[in-house]
């Protein structure tokens, strides 16, 4: 991370003790921000079977991924239970895995025990690659002072020299680049919008109904409980990955019991993943998947909760009488044919 410090202490930010996360910026009117993805890192997986490699491992369809350019794909246990999610980049001559801090050594561990018998490496390369994320209405123009232009759909990606640019939901980008071009491209984009919290980037991946992982969450759920089918993260006429038995089984001869939802909280403390959700008489319906602070004393969260539960009763979390859960659309429709058994 040192290569962040000393960048960023030429704007005034302030960096959480564990320098993961930047918590503070000075005000700007501007409406898009740029915020580095400090709490990101970066494994690349670089080989003449690389793609063959992922698609036997993740569930995203890899073939998809390198003609989009990026893709979301969990990494699963035999049990279907996510071990990894990832954001899938196509790059040449392989992938670049983008996944959290938190869970990038366990995931990097796990492909190594596969990826021997494979004509490929990973590794971890979050000393040669940053990343930021460009959001709000000006966020595409910011592209464009990289790229000279934009991808046009979600989970699109361009590339300009080794500089890679991803559409992901809503006004957003996230833009991928050698450290050692990270000083120069911020130099050109911060005189066009400032910087912007990780807080606030987190909250719009929320919003955006995208899940993410952390130690805590480790094995808790399968792809689907996270709604990553809805994302396109899961590819069910593929063939076999690991966990694909259990996975496809679900989808089409199971009943999913526990998705994820969409929800805020009026607290002023910050649920963590893995935290357990209650109903009015009965504990642990649902555990928390990853929240952001919204507002003073609002918090806005996704969490996977038991559907019976949260249709007939209140949900809450710290206890059967805390915080109450208010339930909000999710800005995708899950399949309804998921909460029917098949049998």
């Amino acid at each position: 991370m040192s290569q962040w410090t000393t960048l960023l202490q030429t704007y005034q930010v302030t960096l959480s003790e564990q320098e993961d996360e930047i918590i503070s910026v000075p005000e700007h009117d501007s409406q898009t921000r740029i915020v580095p993805l400090l709490h990101n890192r970066v494994i690349s997986i670089i080989g003449p079977e690389a793609e063959k490699f992922l698609q036997g491992q993740l569930s995203c369809d890899m073939r998809d991924t390198s003609q989009l350019g990026s893709r979301l794909g969990a990494h699963c246990n035999i049990k279907g239970g996510m071990l990894a999610l990832y954001r899938a980049i196509a790059v040449e001559g392989g992938f670049w895995l983008r996944t959290h801090q938190d869970i990038l050594q366990g995931g990097l561990n796990n492909l190594k025990k596969y990826i021997m018998f494979s004509k490929a490496e990973a590794e971890d390369i979050s000393d040669q690659v940053v990343g930021f994320g460009l959001m709000g209405p000006g966020a595409g123009t910011l592209v464009e002072k990289l790229f000279d232009k934009l991808p046009s759909e979600t989970d699109r990606a361009i590339h300009a020299g080794k500089k890679v640019a991803v559409k992901v939901p809503g006004d957003r980008y996230e833009l991928w680049l050698p450290a050692c071009e990270a000083a120069e491209a911020l130099e050109q984009l911060i005189r066009l919008a400032p910087l912007g919290t990780t807080q606030a980037w987190v909250l719009e991946e929320i919003k955006a109904g995208i899940p993410d992982l952390r130690s805590a969450t480790l094995e808790a759920f399968i792809p689907q409980m996270t709604n990553l089918q809805a994302l396109k993260g899961v590819s069910f006429n593929k063939g076999c990955y690991t966990g694909q038995e259990i996975v496809t089984r679900l989808q089409h001869r199971g009943k999913l019991t526990k998705p994820m939802y969409l929800a805020q909280i009026k607290t002023a403390t910050l649920p963590q993943p893995g935290d357990q959700l209650y109903s009015a008489d009965k504990d642990n319906v649902g555990q928390v998947v990853i929240a952001a602070h919204s507002g003073e004393q609002e918090v806005t969260l996704l969490a996977v909760i038991n559907k019976s539960q949260a249709d007939e009763s209140s949900i809450h979390i710290e206890s059967s009488q805390g915080p109450k859960l208010e339930l909000l659309p999710l800005p995708y429709e899950l399949d309804p044919e998921l909460f029917t058994s098949k049998r």
